[in-house]
């Protein structure tokens, strides 16, 4: 079973649909160039 990532560890790579075409996009595109900012929203633009 993989661990959680702990303050300061690299991320491990990942895709997620990025475009509303359904193109992905990977960590590895932003890797050494750009930082990241992952945030998820319960129920954000859902219906309810």
């Amino acid at each position: 079973m993989a661990s959680m990532p702990g303050i300061g560890d690299q991320a491990p790579d990942f895709s997620l649909p990025g475009t509303p075409d359904g193109d992905a996009v990977s960590l590895t595109t932003f890797r050494g160039s750009k930082h990241v900012l992952l945030a998820f929203y319960v129920f954000d633009f859902s219906p309810g």
